[in-house]
Parts: C-alpha cells; sequence; structure tokens
C-alpha cells in the first residue's frame, strides 16, 4: 500500500495592480549589468580624439619645444669623484689589546686607546665646521654665490646688507647641492663626489676636501695623543707602585705609537684608491629625457583637453 503523499502547495497567484490589472516584468536589454549605453565604445573614442587630433598634435608640439629650449638653458654640472678606503693603522695593535685589560683604567685617566674610524671620518667631512671652515679658507662664498656677487667692484649686488647671503648659506648650499658622501656595506669605501659647473674646479675640490680631512683628523690626533703623553708621563713619575708603573708605561706606549703613526702618515683617515679626474662629460640635466617627458606630458594633456572638450559639449 503506497503512502500518501503530502498536499502541495498551491501556486502564488499573479500580482496585480491597483486596479486588478496583472503586473508583468521585462528584463532591460543590457541585462542586470545596466543598459548598452553604459558600456564604453571604443570606436567612439577613437573618434572624438579623431575629431580632437588637431589639439593634441598642438599641445604636444608646444610642450615638446619649451622641454627642448628648458633642457638647453640649463646649466651643464660636471661630477668629480674620488674612491677611498679608510686608512689602516688609526687604532695600533696595543691598542687593540688593551682594550679588556686597560679600558678602565684609560677611561678613569681621560685617555683614548685607538681611533675612531670610518664613521668619525665620514661624520667630520658632512659636518657643518668642516664645510664653513673650507669654505672660508678658500673664499668660495662669491664663487658659490656668483649671482649675487659684483667682481668688479668686489661687493654683493643687493645695496641692503640684510639679503646677503652669510656663511650659513654658502654651508647649505655646499651641502645639499655640490658635496655627497656615501659608503658601500659591501666593501666599506667611500665616495666623495663634487657637482660643479667647472670640471676642473669640482675635481681641484674633491681632492682638497680629502686633503683637508686627512689634515683635519691627524693634527687632532696629534693633539690628543701629545696630551695623553704629557699626562701619563706625569703619573707615572707619581706613582710608586709597580703594577700601576706598568699599566701606565703599556698606555704610554699605546699613546707613543699612535703619535708616531699620526707624524709620519699623511693619509691618515683616507688612503685614495682612484684619484678625481676632470669630468669630460655632464652629470646633469639629461637634456634628453628632459625632451621626452615634456613630449609625453604634452600628448596626455592634449588628450586629456580633447575628452574634456567633447564632456562639456555635451552637456551643454
Amino acid at each position: 500500500m503506497s503512502e500518501p503523499r503530502p498536499p502541495s502547495s498551491p501556486p502564488s497567484p499573479p500580482e496585480t495592480g491597483p486596479q486588478g490589472e496583472r503586473l508583468v516584468y521585462v528584463m532591460p536589454a543590457g541585462g542586470l549589468g545596466g543598459s548598452a549605453d553604459d558600456e564604453i565604445d571604443l570606436l567612439e573614442l577613437w573618434n572624438i580624439l579623431w575629431q580632437g587630433k588637431w589639439l593634441v598634435i598642438a599641445s604636444t608640439v608646444v610642450f615638446a619645444a619649451g622641454s627642448v629650449f628648458y633642457a638647453l638653458s640649463q646649466t651643464h654640472w660636471y661630477r668629480a669623484e674620488v674612491l677611498l678606503a679608510p686608512a689602516e693603522g688609526r687604532s695600533t695593535p696595543a691598542g687593540g689589546q688593551l682594550g679588556g685589560q686597560l679600558g678602565g683604567l684609560a677611561a678613569l685617566a681621560g685617555v683614548s686607546v685607538g681611533g675612531g674610524g670610518s664613521a668619525e671620518a665620514i661624520a667630520t667631512l658632512r659636518s657643518r665646521d668642516f664645510i664653513r671652515a673650507f669654505i672660508e679658507e678658500f673664499d668660495l662664498m662669491p664663487v658659490l654665490f656668483a649671482e649675487a656677487w659684483d667682481p668688479a667692484s668686489g661687493n654683493w649686488l643687493d645695496p641692503d646688507p640684510g639679503n646677503w647671503p652669510d656663511i650659513r648659506d654658502g654651508v647649505g648650499y655646499f651641502q645639499g647641492t655640490v658635496l655627497a658622501v656615501s659608503q658601500s656595506r659591501d666593501t666599506g669605501l667611500v665616495t666623495v663626489a663634487v657637482e660643479w659647473p667647472d670640471p676642473e674646479v669640482a675635481a681641484q675640490w674633491a681632492m682638497a676636501l680629502i686633503t683637508r680631512l686627512n689634515q683635519r683628523l691627524r693634527d687632532r690626533s696629534l693633539q690628543e695623543a701629545e696630551g695623553n703623553v704629557a699626562y701619563l708621563q706625569s703619573e707615572l713619575g707619581q706613582t710608586s707602585v709597580v703594577t700601576l708603573q706598568q699599566t701606565i708605561g703599556r698606555l704610554l706606549e699605546s699613546e707613543l705609537q699612535k703619535l708616531m703613526l699620526a707624524r709620519g702618515n699623511e693619509e691618515f683617515a683616507f688612503r685614495v684608491i682612484d684619484a678625481a679626474d676632470v669630468p669630460k662629460r655632464p652629470s646633469r640635466p639629461r637634456r634628453s629625457m628632459i625632451a621626452v617627458v615634456g613630449t609625453m606630458l604634452g600628448g596626455i594633456l592634449g588628450v586629456l583637453a580633447v575628452f574634456l572638450r567633447h564632456v562639456v559639449r555635451k552637456r551643454t
């Protein structure tokens, strides 16, 4: 005997309107995604561009001519580079051996054992004090701000002294525009680059910076070592403890080695691996790149102007 089937649900009545008429839904022609008018017609876009082709061409030509004129009017800058290696021997072998045994006594006595290394030299090269001394030594303020200087009268062109550039302006300009210092993490080699419109001046400044840097750090090390030697000799003559005399003797030996190395080494902080040559070709501006970018920008702006004009016309 078969089981009785459950009664099927009655069909839902058709939806009707307010007057009782039957409602019928019709799918839009564009489907659920929108109408056909919302689709992008590439042929229509091409027609719009073709109608405004002269505007695109004119914009491209104007920007191309302007970029070429701008590139040709820019001053050539030349880059002179010096490749350096940190000089060995700034920290003596005795200093390395005494680091663990005599570090406490040296710190209490105010005696520095060993040198600061390349980090100190790079920091000194980038420092405002070093660049200020370099500018003042070579009297570079009229050279750095040549457009504001009158060589005939030897004064600044602006009659107002408040508008004259001072040494702080020169240091900031030299740090931000002329000098660039970088160090390789893999090899530890240091590259010092100087950029200037005159290639010979750029090479001269690059080598002069390294010479002055080595001289400054060498003089500083000599001064410190001489002061330490005088202090240790004074302490050695005042103590009668044999152990303390031996310790001070080792410190004195280390400082004498440091003094000897500083006096006999001209390349105290950096050794020149590759000296700066007078550059043959300018490093900037890149005129071809400026012309290409300007031309592309003109074409893009011309296309945008054509579409904008089309939208405005369509709405009005």
